[in-house]
C-alpha cells in the first residue's frame, strides 16, 4: 500500500482536491481525500506539491524513430507499398530508446505509438507506457488504431518513385480500393460461416481492414489541410468508419463540419516551424477555436517531431492563446485517454483507476515547474533527485 499525502490533487474530472491518495499493491487508487492511512503503508509526503494523472500523448512515434541513429533507428515507414495495414508499430519499438526515457522527465506516462504517414495506409498503432524493459511490459492496449494518411506525405514519397499515389486524388482512390477489397473479403468470410468450402485464403491486410469495416478498429487519419480533413471525413462516411483527425492543423477553418461529424481531433505539433506547405496556417489559436466550437481534442507533440517531454509546454501555450487552463490539462490527460479507449483506467485521478501519477513542484502549466516523481501503477519509475 502506498499513500501520497498532503498533495494538491488535480483530479481532472472532479476538480482540485486536497488530502491523501491511497494506492493498493495492484497499482489501483483505492481512496482519495481525508482518509486514514493504513498501518504499514509506504508514505510519500507531497506537502506543497501538485499531484496529477500521468500525461498521455495520443499520437507519437517514440521507439520507432530513434533519436540520433539515422537510417538504423528509422522504422516508422515502410515505403515500398502505399497500403500496409498489416504492419504493427508494436513490432518496431525499442524500449531503450532515448525519447521514451525523456518522456518521464516531462510527466508523460503513456503514448499511442503509430507508424508514420508516408503510406496511404501505414499500419496499426499500439498504446504503451513510457517505461518497461520489453514492449510486452509496456503495453497498455494493443489496439491503437489504423494509421492512414492524406496530403503531402504519400504523394511526395510515391511520386518520387513514379508510383501511385502522386496526387491527392490517387491517395483517396488507393484507400477506397483497399476498403472495397476488404468488403469483398468480408462477404466471402460471411459466406464461409455456412459453407466452409467458400472460405478465402488468409490475407493479413484484409483481416485488418475487415476489423476497420466492422468498427472494431478505429482509423487515425493524418490530415493537416482543411480539404484533406474533409476528404477523410467523406471516406469515413462512405464506409461508416470510426475516425479521428490527426494533426488537424486547419481544423479552425471547418469547425462546424468537424462538430457535425462527431470526431475527435488530435492537434499538433504546433510548436514546430512551418517546414512544409501544410503547416502555413498552424497556430495555437486552433485549440481555442475548436474548444469554443464544441469539437473535442487532445494535444500532441508528434514525437520525435517535437520532444514529447514538452507536452505540458504546448498545453501552456494553448492557454496563452486563450484556451481555458482546465481544458488544456484535459487535452493532455483524460481527452487522449478517451480517444484511445483507456479512460476507464487512465487519464484522471479517481478511485478504481490505475495509479499513473506525476508529482509536480508547482503548476504543471508553469514552465518553471518540475516533475519530481513519476508513478506507473503506483511504482516510482522516475525521481528527479535520482538523475
Amino acid at each position: 500500500m502506498l499513500a501520497i499525502r498532503n498533495a494538491k490533487v488535480y483530479t481532472i474530472t472532479n476538480g482540485i482536491q486536497t488530502g491523501t491518495v491511497l494506492i493498493d499493491d495492484a497499482g489501483k487508487i483505492t481512496a482519495l481525500g481525508e482518509v486514514e492511512i493504513p498501518q504499514g503503508a509506504e508514505i510519500v509526503d507531497a506537502t506543497g506539491k501538485i499531484l496529477m494523472p500521468g500525461l498521455i500523448d495520443a499520437h507519437g512515434h517514440a521507439g520507432i524513430y530513434e533519436e540520433g541513429l539515422g537510417w538504423e533507428g528509422s522504422d516508422g515507414n515502410e515505403v515500398t507499398d502505399p497500403a500496409t495495414p498489416h504492419l504493427r508499430a508494436l513490432d518496431a519499438i525499442n524500449p531503450n530508446e532515448d525519447g521514451i526515457k525523456e518522456a518521464l522527465r516531462g510527466g508523460v506516462t503513456a503514448m499511442c505509438v503509430l507508424p508514420g504517414s508516408a503510406n496511404v495506409i501505414g499500419g496499426q498503432g499500439v498504446v504503451v507506457h513510457m517505461y518497461g524493459n520489453t514492449v510486452e511490459e509496456m503495453i497498455i492496449q494493443e489496439e491503437g488504431g489504423l494509421k492512414i494518411a492524406f496530403g503531402e506525405n504519400p504523394k511526395r514519397v510515391y511520386s518520387g518513385q513514379k508510383k501511385t499515389p502522386s496526387t491527392r486524388m490517387a491517395t483517396a482512390a488507393v484507400l477506397r480500393e483497399n476498403l472495397v477489397k476488404a468488403q469483398n473479403y468480408l462477404a466471402k468470410l460471411t459466406k464461409a460461416e455456412t459453407d466452409p468450402d467458400k472460405a478465402p485464403e488468409r490475407d493479413l491486410k484484409m483481416e485488418v481492414l475487415v476489423q476497420v469495416l466492422k468498427g472494431e478498429l478505429p482509423v487515425r487519419a493524418h490530415a493537416h489541410r482543411a480539404d484533406d480533413i474533409m476528404t477523410a471525413l467523406r471516406i469515413a462516411r462512405e464506409f461508416n468508419l470510426k475516425i479521428s483527425i490527426e494533426h488537424c492543423t486547419e481544423g479552425h477553418k471547418i469547425v462546424e463540419e468537424l462538430k457535425q461529424a462527431g470526431v475527435w481531433a488530435i492537434v499538433g505539433p504546433t510548436m514546430t516551424n512551418k517546414s512544409k506547405a501544410e503547416l502555413r496556417d498552424r497556430s495555437f489559436d486552433t485549440l481555442k477555436t475548436l474548444h469554443e466550437g464544441g469539437v473535442p481534442f487532445a494535444i500532441t507533440m508528434d514525437h520525435p517531431v517535437l520532444p514529447v517531454n514538452y507536452l505540458p509546454t504546448a498545453a501552456a501555450l494553448g492557454v496563452k492563446a486563450g484556451l481555458p487552463a482546465e481544458e488544456a490539462l484535459k487535452a493532455i490527460t483524460i481527452n487522449p485517454a478517451t480517444i484511445l479507449g483507456i479512460d476507464d483506467r487512465y487519464g484522471s485521478i479517481e478511485v478504481g483507476k490505475m495509479a499513473d501519477l506525476v508529482l509536480w513542484s508547482g503548476d504543471p502549466l508553469d514552465v518553471q515547474s518540475e516533475v519530481e516523481q513519476v508513478f506507473i501503477h503506483g511504482h516510482v519509475v522516475y525521481t528527479k533527485t535520482g538523475e
